[in-house]
């Protein structure tokens, strides 16, 4: 009998993913992650939902206690990046350092087991062709999880299976009643972990940094208001700069060191190109010369065309075919060629 290990954060897609694989005839092993305490997913009311849900499928349940690693790899991360005036994504990290990783390892050491499920909203294939594992997005684009697995390795793949990667979440839903599971109707997780467990990102933030007021300035260096924190600004923010002013102001960019939040109107938030750091080449082996592809810049963006310049380093220059406008430095950028996601990294500071 094929066995597998599935991550159960207490939500539906989870649960549906256990049950499904249940029901297919796998020998399925609950494992629960314990990353902080308080409201949200990822805490102590997810794991006792998780652990009904595997009462409910008569399966066993595995919690693991991961907030160190959720503390050094997320928490800590996070703080530093905001801190150097970027604005840090979590969750690629977080899947790869704190979820799938440990995860495999736990199943394959602990549990003697070689493969993990979890909830995600994507799609794995093999290309025999290259003798590699591909990524994909998921059938329902609406839900697609792909941007934040880019950082995914080959070994991380063959070993993991998306149960729901085909499912739109309406028919995920439908299966959660079909099975009869608790959390059927279970509102769906609508931010970051830590922003359900804190409130906001702001006073997740502000429990980490000490409040630093300085000038909003324009391109010119002209001061136009104070700011109580770089931290609490991003690139192309427009709500909450608190400046009248007869054409919208956006946040163009963040200088830590002078303790200044750069403002201007829209135009003057685009680029042209951008470089990108810590690249992990997903579904193609590392190109040596330029290619085509798409670029997603921001989960919620849209897939423009660019040309991708291989760098030293894991490094890679991105030439947009158009300015785009709020490229921000700490979030990801996610190659694409259709469906197929080639690979991300982190996109750097400007110069």
């Amino acid at each position: 009998m094929n066995r597998v290990v599935v991550g159960l954060s207490g939500g539906v897609d989870s649960s549906v993913a256990a049950a499904t694989l249940h029901h297919q005839g796998y020998e399925v092993v609950g494992l629960t992650l314990w990353l902080m305490k308080g409201k949200g997913q990822c805490c102590s009311e997810g794991m006792v939902d998780a652990a009904f849900i595997c009462e409910q499928l008569g399966i066993p349940h595995h919690i693991v206690d991961s907030r160190d690693i959720f503390q050094t790899n997320i928490i800590d991360y996070l703080v530093s990046g905001y801190e150097a005036g970027i604005t840090p994504l979590p969750c690629s990290q977080c899947n790869k350092a704190v979820k799938f990783g440990p995860m495999l390892v736990y199943a394959r050491e602990t549990l003697g087991i070689d493969k993990i499920a979890t909830g995600h909203y994507a799609q794995i294939r093999y290309d025999e062709a290259s003798n590699r594992y591909q990524l994909l997005r998921a059938v329902d684009l609406t839900k697609d999880q792909s941007y934040f697995l880019y950082d995914l390795t080959q070994d991380l793949l063959a070993g993991s299976l998306f149960p729901l990667g085909e499912l739109k979440k309406t028919e995920t839903r439908h299966l959660a009643t079909q099975y009869n599971l608790k959390t059927a109707d279970k509102p769906e997780s609508q931010d970051l972990c830590l922003v359900e467990a804190h409130g906001s990102m702001q006073q997740f933030l502000d429990k980490y940094i000490t409040p630093n007021k300085g000038d909003i300035v324009d391109l010119d260096g002209k001061i136009l208001g104070q700011h109580n924190g770089v931290h609490n600004y991003t690139i192309g923010q427009r709500k909450g700069i608190g400046i009248a002013a007869k054409e919208p102001l956006y946040v163009i960019a963040l200088d830590s060191v002078r303790n200044r939040v750069i403002v201007g109107d829209r135009t003057k938030g685009t680029q042209p190109e951008c470089t990108v750091g810590r690249v992990n080449w997903v579904s193609i082996s590392p190109p040596t010369t330029p290619i085509q592809a798409s670029v997603q810049v921001r989960y919620r963006s849209s897939a423009v065309p660019v040309t991708v310049i291989p760098l030293e380093d894991n490094r890679m220059k991105l030439i947009f075919d158009e300015p785009q406008f709020s490229i921000t430095p700490g979030q990801a950028a996610v190659l694409y060629n259709g469906d197929i996601l080639l690979g991300g990294g982190i996109i750097e500071q400007f110069k």
